[in-house]
């Protein structure tokens, strides 16, 4: 039994394909050696579900709340009041999954980028890092995170795709980065193993974005197309063997990482 030791900071633990299993999902990742999540809330209403997980699960569970920009046309003022009033718990710890996200545009870019602004202030206010999303957005979203980086705790690109140039622009104004399976697929993952050795060490995070991103390299092939946090070794063995370094040392490091960024050693 390896003694290595993996935190998942990104489980969509909410969604309604881990209904009929959850209890096992969590356990199954705990026996993998996944000792602790952090489940990721998407609207209010995911948040607050996120919450009421980590109080069923005090000793494996943690979350994060806030508004995806798919979300922002259906944010309100009362909504970020509720999001305030979560974030007073210690269990929630990152404002977010926030950001904006011009691919699809399932929210107007302007309300995105209102609601983003407001999730901003919010993480000034309550002094919690920030768990980010990006898509096709990058040079505004990087503008408003620049205008309000003096005063934020820190924030980590979760599920980074980008490029170099992106990349190193993130890590220049002190962002940590997420790396998920992504990195596993040998067709859309290429350009990210190319330039993940440029992540330095104590900056450095591992997520499996469960129940979507599944390893396509994981043998043999899951009967089900659902990701689990319980691959997160798995994603962890690629991004080693990237960065020519050994597992024990990446855990240990990303172990580290991962606490002090959240905070987790302070929970009551």
């Amino acid at each position: 039994m390896s003694n290595q030791q993996w935190i998942d900071i990104g489980v969509n633990l909410t969604n309604q394909r881990f209904d009929k299993d959850r209890e096992n999902v969590i356990n199954d990742a705990i026996a993998h050696g996944v000792i602790q999540q952090i489940v990721t809330g998407t609207n209010l209403s995911e948040s607050q579900q996120a919450y009421q997980l980590t109080q069923n699960h005090p000793e494996y569970l943690y979350s994060t709340a806030g508004c995806h920009p798919h979300d922002a046309k259906h944010f309100s003022d009362e909504a970020l009041s509720d999001l305030r009033d979560l974030l007073e718990h210690s269990s929630v710890v990152a404002v977010g999954e926030c950001g904006l996200d011009f691919n699809r545009n399932f929210s107007p870019p302007k309300c995105q980028v209102k609601v983003f602004e407001q999730q901003l202030e919010l993480a000034v206010e309550v002094q919690k890092p920030l768990f980010l999303h990006e898509r096709d957005a990058f040079e505004q979203q990087y503008e408003m995170l620049q205008s309000f980086w003096p005063k934020v705790k820190g924030a980590v690109v979760h599920c980074f795709t980008g490029n170099e140039k992106q990349l190193t622009a993130y890590l220049e104004l002190g962002c940590s980065i997420g790396i998920t399976g992504w990195v596993c697929d040998e067709r859309r993952g290429k350009p990210l193993k190319d330039i993940i050795h440029l992540i330095p060490d104590d900056r450095l995070m591992l997520e499996t974005d469960a129940p979507y991103l599944t390893p396509r390299s994981l043998k043999p092939k899951p009967k089900s197309s659902r990701n689990l946090p319980q691959y997160l070794p798995h994603i962890a063995a690629t991004v080693a063997e990237v960065r020519k370094t050994d597992l024990q040392s990446l855990s240990e490091q990303c172990l580290v990482n991962t606490q002090q960024f959240f905070g987790l050693s302070e929970r009551n």
